[in-house]
């Protein structure tokens, strides 16, 4: 009984080993910031940004924004904003953008929810996940783009920007 219970753990050490570094081959990020979401003046969520360097520029690094929601947000809102956000921010977006994969992915929220963003500049590889289950990736060229609908020259909301780049 005592070898079945070692090569248990062993397993569990051996799954945990792999898991951890396969999620850090990535250069590590750190918290810079935190900042409420506003949707017509309520405060619906508050927003997080991870990067490597909190100082650098977003779109050459590792980075990740957590998104924690207070409110029921029905899934064509997110859709709707993603949408309308990307094309304000990104020169010649169409509906055959791939970006538009992880768009599609959106599911509606409750109070309590968590979604995640997460980019690994060394292999242009966008992540979104609710709740910690991943609902999908794209891997392009222009995966970090996707961060301009928070953090582009005509973000979501011009102050949540300031404040999460600051």
């Amino acid at each position: 009984m005592d070898i079945t219970i070692q090569k248990i753990a062993l397993s569990i050490m051996c799954l945990t080993v792999f898991s951890v570094s396969t999620f850090t081959s990535a250069a590590p990020i750190q918290p810079c910031s935190q900042a409420p979401i506003l949707v017509a003046q309520k405060q619906v969520g508050q927003a997080s940004y991870f990067a490597e360097s909190c100082k650098q520029s977003w779109d050459s690094q590792n980075i990740q924004m957590r998104f924690a929601y207070s409110q029921d947000i029905p899934e064509w809102a997110f859709k709707r904003a993603a949408t309308h956000f990307l094309k304000k921010n990104i020169p010649d977006f169409n509906e055959k953008s791939v970006l538009n994969r992880i768009t599609q992915l959106y599911k509606p929220v409750k109070n309590g929810d968590l979604y995640t963003l997460n980019y690994v500049h060394s292999s242009q590889t966008l992540t979104l996940s609710l709740n910690q289950k991943t609902l999908g990736q794209i891997q392009n060229d222009q995966a970090n783009q996707y961060f301009k609908i928070w953090l582009g020259s005509q973000p979501f909301n011009a102050k949540l920007k300031q404040q999460l780049l600051n």
